[in-house]
């Protein structure tokens, strides 16, 4: 396989933020509304479903779990994966992974994930239903599993697998303000992209790739 040249996400300028699109209404980001509308099988449509590839490599399945945690408002549970790793090192992602034989479908892959990467054991996940497939460029055909998760919960991360793990309200990924366009001209082709920087403390943490487009996907549809 090709190595690839790499290039700095926060070097790449911003070309449009989008500040012309509504915010889902407040009502439809609390819990029970989120799983209601899992349950009913909303109609809408995703905005992100595949990267342009970038590594010559047979696909492979896998799973992420995107952690709704019950605060007083909803947040989101994040990882920061370790700079070391072959494969989107130093990228913040949702806990998951690729698909193992034993696994029985993509729940059971994220749920198994999580548990392994940081700790979260099922007894505190309640899933609520899954957003379509996204294909990154790295050939990994994903699907993100959504869950609620109850407090009292105490992670362990793996350090061989994350570096860090935090939370960012739901409304703040959900508010288009905060949704940036970027493209760059990498791996033969210009490759468009969103980022979602967030301010935790005096760290910033850089939300942007395939993580910044299942967010995206996701605002989609809480919107109508």
């Amino acid at each position: 396989m090709t190595k690839l040249p790499s290039f700095n996400p926060l070097d790449v300028p911003v070309y449009a933020v989008d500040l012309h699109l509504p915010k889902p209404p407040a009502a439809n980001l609390e819990p029970q509304a989120i799983a209601d509308r899992f349950a009913r099988a909303h109609v809408w449509t995703p905005e992100l479903s595949k990267e342009a590839r970038f590594i010559d490599r047979a696909p492979a399945h896998a799973s992420v779990l995107i952690p709704l945690v019950r605060r007083e408002q909803l947040t989101v549970l994040l990882t920061l994966r370790p700079a070391h790793m072959n494969s989107h090192s130093g990228q913040i992602a949702f806990p998951g992974g690729k698909a193992d034989p034993q696994d029985s479908d993509a729940i059971d892959t994220a749920l198994r994930e999580a548990e392994e990467e940081v700790g979260l054991e099922p007894a505190f996940v309640d899933v609520i239903g899954s957003l379509p497939i996204y294909t990154t460029g790295s050939a990994f055909i994903v699907t993100p599993v959504v869950a609620l998760i109850d407090p009292g919960f105490h992670l362990k991360p793996n350090p061989d697998e994350v570096a860090d793990v935090f939370e960012v309200p739901l409304a703040f990924l959900m508010d288009p303000a905060h949704h940036r366009h970027h493209i760059v001209d990498w791996a033969g082709e210009q490759r468009r992209w969103l980022s979602m920087p967030y301010r935790d403390g005096a760290t910033e943490r850089f939300i942007w790739g395939a993580t910044a487009g299942m967010l995206r996907n996701f605002y989609r549809f809480l919107l109508d």
